[in-house]
């Protein structure tokens, strides 16, 4: 199979619509269905249920379009990484999540830089559950992933820390006194919604909460009494004081992790992950 023949799938089976699918591509209705066609007669197997209204994926098909998802990504971040060797030989670039890993993340580039053989490290800050992406298209060659919100599948991972979660509240909000709470007390607080984070494509989902894209936005929110939120505990060392927190007894565990893809032969990645698990 061509990377043209997997792209032109994956336009088709994401949009579920030859029209659609033709125009995202920027060509002709006729060539994509044929390449589709001709795609299914080298698979032996039939990938869309295609009627005069609709289109839709057989089971071969969703099987493709998860590996043919991989695969593009793949041959994206290999281009990536490579122009990313040319351009600065050496250097290896780390992806976080802007305000988080704070304290973490200074013990192991101090760690790090101190190794006889440590290269330059470029840290990529990122917004919510983009570390994942520009790790897999080849943006970074290693990043601080947290379960059970990021999706570590296809990875390496090293786990470096598990923690509990606490909830942000206004200073001065009823519950801030509270030694603990539980997730059913704090789903739907009365004029405190929780914020809506952006998808992939920049779109927000529906809801009452209020739009959010960094943790500023989203703290500075709490203080004035606008939203609520659950977090990781560790995000305590970064707060004013006109943010309380409380610990959540049964919210989910989140656990950091450093993650690198499977194929990486970098020593400057192996040495950086071996700092990570130490500090």
């Amino acid at each position: 199979m061509e990377t043209r023949e997997l792209r032109y799938f994956v336009a088709v089976a994401e949009e579920l619509h030859f029209g659609r699918a033709a125009q995202r591509l920027g060509i002709a209705q006729p060539p994509l269905s044929r390449a589709i066609h001709r795609l299914e007669r080298r698979l032996g197997a039939t990938l869309l249920e295609r009627t005069s209204r609709s289109v839709a994926l057989t089971e071969a098909g969703r099987v493709l379009l998860r590996e043919a998802r991989a695969a593009l990504h793949a041959v994206d971040a290999a281009e990536r990484r490579t122009r990313r060797a040319a351009a600065s030989p050496g250097g290896i670039v780390l992806a976080t999540k802007a305000g988080a890993n704070g304290e973490l993340l200074a013990k192991l580039l101090d760690a790090y830089a101190a190794e006889p053989d440590a290269v330059p490290v470029e840290v990529l800050l990122s917004g919510i559950g983009e570390q994942e992406r520009v790790l897999r298209d080849g943006r970074a060659d290693v990043a601080l992933l947290h379960r059970p919100f990021d999706d570590t599948a296809g990875f390496d991972i090293e786990d470096l820390g598990t923690e509990g979660q606490v909830v942000l509240l206004p200073a001065g909000h009823p519950l801030a006194a509270r030694p603990h709470v539980r997730m059913a007390e704090v789903a739907d607080l009365p004029g405190l919604p929780v914020p809506r984070w952006p998808n992939l494509d920049g779109t927000y989902p529906d809801g009452p909460g209020p739009e959010v894209r960094d943790h500023t936005q989203l703290t500075q929110l709490i203080a004035l009494g606008r939203a609520s939120a659950v977090a990781p505990e560790s995000c305590r060392s970064h707060l004013h004081t006109d943010v309380a927190t409380v610990p959540v007894l049964d919210a989910p565990p989140v656990t950091t992790v450093i993650a690198w893809p499977p194929h990486s032969r970098s020593k400057a990645v192996a040495d950086l992950v071996r700092t990570a698990v130490r500090v």
